[in-house]
């Protein structure tokens, strides 16, 4: 198979004169003349119109006595759109994002700034919960410590804002006191 390149192959289609040689060649091979007659342009023209489709990987040719025979390449056409463009990519992890989104949160491991946007929110909320041990329940006492001296002064927000992101669940103290919190599966830094 001819190697081609998708940007080529569309272009070489986004012509209305191509895409009627095609049309013609589709049904049987053809040489510049005919095509020519056929279409009602010069033999230039469609010269002109044949190269970009073979540039493309389109047709081919083949040479006979006195004519270049054109037909059209059917292993390019007997493609998938999908192979002909290419599969789209795996999505990259979003390590680097993640990163460039702490760093500018954070100074000296503490959180400077509450974001405004969600997404990156939810990648603060989730780095702070990172040097929590997910097997323990933390009393309210504790966990606004730990807190405190991680992430801006109003730490109560930010406790508020990790059990909406549903990365905290609380239940209320059977012994009194403050409510007790533990991580949820959702706290993991992906």
């Amino acid at each position: 198979m001819v190697e081609n390149n998708a940007t080529a192959v569309f272009k070489a289609l986004g012509d209305e004169s191509r895409l009627a040689i095609l049309r013609i060649l589709l049904k049987d091979e053809s040489y510049v003349e005919l095509l020519a007659s056929r279409l009602g342009v010069t033999s230039a023209t469609v010269s002109f119109h044949l190269k970009k489709l073979e540039a493309a990987g389109l047709v081919s040719c083949h040479r006979t006595q006195f004519y270049r025979i054109y037909s059209v390449n059917r292993e390019i056409f007997g493609q998938t759109l999908e192979s002909l463009i290419g599969r789209t990519p795996e999505p990259d992890d979003d390590t680097k994002y993640r990163e460039s989104v702490i760093k500018a949160f954070f100074e000296n491991g503490k959180l400077t700034q509450m974001p405004s946007q969600r997404k990156k929110r939810e990648i603060v909320l989730r780095h702070l919960l990172a040097a929590l041990d997910p097997e323990k329940e933390y009393g309210e006492t504790e966990l606004d410590a730990f807190l405190e001296t991680r992430s801006i002064p109003d730490y109560c927000t930010v406790r508020r804002e990790m059990i909406s992101f549903g990365l905290l669940t609380r239940r209320k103290n059977p012994e009194g006191g403050g409510d007790l919190y533990r991580l949820t599966n959702a706290d993991r830094e992906n």
